[in-house]
């Protein structure tokens, strides 16, 4: 499979099961297709990883690993011929990058949601393959809708080598970090999480998500504190804070 296989989407039908709409990646032993379930009464879009040659055996071990209980959205994994198929549930919307950026309108309450649904699913990952849990929190495979306050995985899977739990912890941090940005409005306890982040401080979901929820509800309490000082001392407060980070960082210091 590579970007010369000739696929043709319109003819393809996977086990007389899975029409495929579109091909989404194609690359030697592995391609990434689009597709509906037409068994489905309600013919939901799947997502399917197409494995061959010395891909074939190596994906099959991973899979092996892979629950539903784990990971709700995997619906399968089946030889078509001499292809490995793992089937998942597809999902779209707006990607991480281009929900949070610099200028977005989110307030604080909204980033501490946010945060909070991500690091959990990070957490509710903690079991999966990291060739698995790495891949779905790639900021192309993280899609945020506003609207239902859901962070959803799209578990797009490509062939990738040196992955580990450790590996997970870091993307998530990355991902956070887009959520939690650096301000002056952030307190202290925010941004000390922030910098534990920055230095990779952590070495599981595990311990990342004790620390998050240690650190949320006093970040919470200060924010609200701050919310409710007056407009001058709210400025007071923010250019304190400036002083003493811009201090703290010419001398390579932490909060």
């Amino acid at each position: 499979m590579d970007g010369q296989s000739g696929y043709s989407p319109e003819a393809m039908l996977i086990r007389q099961r899975y029409k495929v709409v579109r091909v989404i990646d194609a690359r030697q032993d592995y391609a990434l297709l689009e597709a509906v379930d037409i068994a489905e009464r309600e013919t939901p879009t799947r997502l399917l990883n197409l494995y061959e040659g010395e891909l074939l055996r190596r994906y099959g071990s991973v899979f092996s690993g892979v629950r539903t209980e784990d990971c709700p959205a995997f619906r399968g994994l089946f030889l078509e011929g001499d292809t490995l198929i793992a089937v998942f549930d597809d999902c779209a919307g707006e990607t991480i990058d281009a929900a949070f950026y610099r200028g977005d309108g989110w307030t604080w309450e909204d980033r501490l949601e946010f945060a909070e649904i991500v690091l959990h699913q990070a957490l509710a990952m903690a079991n999966l393959p990291p060739e698995v849990s790495c891949c779905a929190m790639l900021t192309e495979n993280l899609f945020v809708d506003a609207p239902e306050r859901r962070v959803r995985l799209r578990f797009a899977i490509p062939p990738t080598e040196g992955l580990n739990a450790r590996e997970l912890v870091l993307l998530t941090g990355d991902q956070v970090r887009k959520i939690l940005p650096d301000s002056l409005r952030a307190t202290d306890t925010e941004t000390a999480f922030q910098q534990s982040l920055d230095r990779g401080e952590f070495h599981s979901v595990v311990a990342l998500y004790a620390a998050w929820r240690k650190a949320e509800p006093v970040i919470r309490a200060e924010r609200e504190e701050f919310a409710n000082r007056s407009f001058f001392m709210r400025g007071w407060i923010m250019l304190r804070r400036w002083i003493k980070r811009h201090k703290l960082k010419n001398q390579g210091g932490r909060i």
